[in-house]
């Protein structure tokens, strides 16, 4: 089988058991008030490769982690990744009608709804990481945590409460306005129709999307408790995925359709956005992407096969289609 069909086949399985456990996570669509936990839903089930709970999984498998605990930290990951598209889409920002070829959520509900949306699962979020379970917890809901999975953290010492607030703090620290999530959206929207750097362009990018996917790589070397020197070495791989992606988005735009992406495509020229063609062109942006994901794996080489999903995601950024 070929390795972009293999690769696609074990996202596929892998994004199955990541929405088991988002259905367990969510509030019923039906509990009440029934208008926002529907506006959430909506948009957490709407489709997506869940690849940032995935690399989260991955990178903590590297190092022994528990597969459970970790797609459940996966699943905190992608209800922060829902809440930034769902505010990314809004008229105030991007005003994009379209999401996974499906109606934005403000389009569907409404923009009130849509916010509210927005800020409920970022709040979900942060309360998934802070009830941890064992990884025999099979309770819905994050906040109906047993107290045998605090027995059972506090029966491996401080490590892993120390990791468990450092994760906690990555994430909150990926999506800030230090270098984060906000930071980069703010510098986006301020370099919207003026002419952009080479710099500046960089740190839109990492700091808008790759700042996320390096925090999800990291989160799950620091669940898995791996050594300072293998955290750092996941770290580079990555800040070079997380560029990458970006520029393959950046070139979807360009060279995409509109029924593969399943939203408007071409919309960063037409509303002069600073982006890697824009700034580079098409193939001198290819060969960027390419150099990045050449060396996020070779970093990993020292871990052998152990990182070859990784390194097979890696290749997928590139190769994917929407």
């Amino acid at each position: 089988m070929p390795l972009l069909e293999t690769i696609q086949a074990y996202l596929e399985e892998q994004r199955a058991r990541v929405e088991e456990e988002l259905e367990r996570l969510l509030p019923p669509a039906g509990e009440y008030p029934p208008s926002i936990h529907r506006a959430m839903r909506y948009s957490i089930f709407a489709g997506g490769k869940r690849l940032r709970p995935i690399l989260c999984l991955e990178s903590g498998k590297l190092f022994g982690g528990d597969e459970r605990n970790l797609r459940r930290l996966g699943c905190a990951l992608e209800m922060i990744h829902t809440y930034s598209l769902i505010h990314d889409d809004l008229p105030a920002l991007d005003n994009d009608d379209l999401r996974r070829g499906m109606p934005t959520s403000h389009r569907q509900f409404g923009e009130a709804t849509a916010i509210l949306a927005g800020d409920a699962l970022l709040t979900l979020a942060f309360e998934t990481l802070a009830a941890p379970q064992s990884s025999q917890d099979e309770d819905r809901h994050p906040s109906d945590a047993l107290p045998a999975a605090a027995a059972k953290d506090s029966d491996r010492g401080s490590g892993a409460e120390d990791s468990h607030l450092r994760v906690i703090h990555e994430l909150a620290r990926a999506i800030g306005t230090r270098g984060g999530m906000v930071a980069g959206q703010v510098v986006d929207l301020e370099s919207t129709g003026k002419e952009t750097d080479a710099v500046t362009l960089q740190f839109i990018h990492s700091a808008k999307t790759g700042a996320f996917i390096r925090a999800a790589v990291r989160s799950g070397a620091i669940a898995a408790e791996a050594t300072e020197a293998d955290i750092e070495r996941v770290t580079g791989y990555g800040e070079k995925i997380g560029l990458a992606f970006q520029i393959a988005d950046d070139l979807l735009d360009v060279l995409g359709s509109r029924q593969a992406l399943g939203k408007a495509v071409g919309k960063d020229g037409n509303q002069q956005k600073a982006t890697y063609p824009a700034l580079h062109g098409v193939e001198q942006s290819q060969r960027i992407a390419a150099g990045l994901v050449r060396e996020a794996c070779e970093i990993l080489e020292p871990y052998g096969s152990r990182a070859l999903r990784l390194q097979e995601i890696a290749h997928f950024l590139l190769a994917r289609r929407s």
